[in-house]
């Protein structure tokens, strides 16, 4: 259990990530504790709340799951000496930012089930609709809840289905039918690991292997990291099972049929901001993504200037793809304190610390005397920004022109990004020059909408929070952040 006291300080007009899934079977026998924790630290920028990590031995007492959780960061909760006690060749790991359900321990996963058929544990990212609902459902049928997360509703119903089928994937099929919205899923089983991901396909989630060894992960990054091969993505609607004897077996005949007229709408925001730019998802390149949105910007929304910056870390790619196609030179302006994770000691208000400037500072140097187009992959409520804008002006820029690799946010986001209600957003109600005039810019230039589906090569994506226009009909009980306050 980590003893670090961490405050939680919402300095950062950034949006959260959601969370990291990782899974992985080894048919040989070995340990797998340890390449969990690594594939959860290749993670690590999906959620940095709360992680933990479930393993099972396929070869020792049916059932027997060992399982370590924590708030903090993976390094924080895990040391050699808990990963060496996990014995196990199978095992689920997670890392966690609430979007609904508060930041608490009992909210840490992979859950781990016991009940009438063995044992269970899962690991989810996204966010359910209907989660209420089903919560009320299995709470008349008597059902008493541990958490306050909608991943322990699909748990249940995995759990309820697996008492009247032949096999545990069945029952995760059954319980898709049942739940909407967003979810990538690993289940571990006694003897089974199995992935699945919603019709949608609004998370990532794929396939790898090293050498005896099959892998789930919610980024490709993560299996660099433990030498995996990467095989293929998990596809919207499928439910993928691996053991020893089969390998990997698909099954998207129960969740996702041609009659029903889904089509994929991936979260566009794993390729704005969320994923890492060395990983791969749905065939795109998350790095070749931001390098066509900077240079969609470059070409929409030019501006004279000496030198073009991103601010870390996901707007240097796309700065990058506007200075080459601008023709500016490409610059570093920012150093950015790797040692500051999401959650840090809040700056007292009479103090002179600055939130965002214990994160980034400015190099003078680089930026005296120039005018500088700055690339960012969102504007929130604009409380960052403005001091951005602020520091390069501090620091000498002789102008400042902020460009964003984003639509402007106009409506939130009920999958599992923790995009706020309307009335929080800057671009709510205002106009581009109001927002420009309000975070002090030269001017101000974001991506346009149309661009989106070419900078992911015409990938079937969800820009709801950009249109209005969501894939699925909006919850009518919105309990994002209802269990934060």
């Amino acid at each position: 259990m980590n003893n670090r006291v961490h405050v939680q300080e919402e300095i950062s007009d950034k949006l959260r990530e959601e969370c990291g899934v990782f899974g992985i079977y080894d048919f040989s026998g070995e340990n797998v504790a340890s390449s969990v924790y690594y594939g959860l630290l290749a993670l690590q920028h999906r959620g940095q709340e709360s992680c933990g990590i479930a393993v099972s031995d396929t070869g020792g007492p049916k059932g027997k799951v060992l399982s370590t959780k924590g708030m903090g960061l993976v390094n924080e909760v895990f040391s050699e000496e808990s990963l060496s006690a996990m014995k196990g060749d199978i095992g689920v790991g997670h890392v966690r930012y609430s979007t609904a359900g508060g930041s608490t321990i009992e909210n840490a996963q992979p859950l781990v089930l016991n009940y009438i058929k063995g044992t269970l544990a899962l690991a989810h990212n996204g966010n359910l609709l209907n989660a209420p609902e089903l919560r009320r459902e299995l709470a008349h049928d008597g059902a008493i809840f541990q958490t306050t997360i909608d991943s322990e509703v699909i748990a249940y119903h995995i759990a309820r289905a697996r008492v009247k089928t032949s096999t545990v994937e069945e029952a995760v099929a059954m319980a898709m039918q049942k739940v909407k919205g967003a979810y990538s899923l690993i289940v571990m089983s006694p003897r089974k690991l199995i992935g699945a991901r919603d019709p949608f396909g609004f998370k990532p989630l794929c396939i790898g292997k090293r050498d005896q060894a099959y892998v789930l992960a919610s980024e490709s990054c993560a299996l660099d990291t433990i030498g995996a091969e990467f095989i293929r993505d998990v596809e919207p609607g499928e439910i993928v099972t691996i053991t020893p004897h089969n390998g990997i077996e698909s099954n998207r005949s129960q969740c996702l049929k041609p009659e029903d007229g889904i089509r994929p709408a991936r979260c566009i925001f794993e390729y704005i901001y969320f994923g890492r730019p060395d990983s791969q998802m749905d065939g795109v390149s998350v790095y070749k993504a931001r390098m066509l949105a900077g240079k969609y910007l470059a070409i929409d929304s030019p501006a004279e200037a000496d030198l073009v910056v991103g601010v870390p870390e996901s707007g240097n790619v796309a700065a990058l793809g506007y200075a080459m196609e601008s023709g500016i030179p490409y610059g570093t302006a920012f150093v950015k304190n790797g040692y500051v994770g999401r959650t840090f000691i809040k700056p007292k208000q009479s103090s002179r610390e600055s939130g965002v400037q214990v994160k980034l500072n400015v190099l003078k140097e680089a930026v005296r005397g120039k005018r500088v187009i700055m690339i960012d992959d969102s504007i929130v409520r604009g409380t960052t920004s403005d001091r951005i804008v602020h520091m390069l002006r501090a620091a000498g820029a002789k102008e400042v022109h902020m460009r964003v690799s984003s639509p402007p946010f106009l409506w939130p986001c009920y999958f599992g990004t923790d995009i706020p209600e309307r009335e929080q957003l800057i671009a709510y109600q205002r106009s581009v020059e109001d927002i420009r005039r309000i975070i002090g810019a030269d001017s101000l230039g974001y991506l346009q909408s149309d661009r989106l589906e070419q900078m992911v090569q015409g990938l079937s994506i969800c820009k709801g929070c950009f249109t209005g226009v969501y894939p699925l009909e909006p919850p009518k009980e919105d309990i994002r952040g209802e269990y934060d306050k």
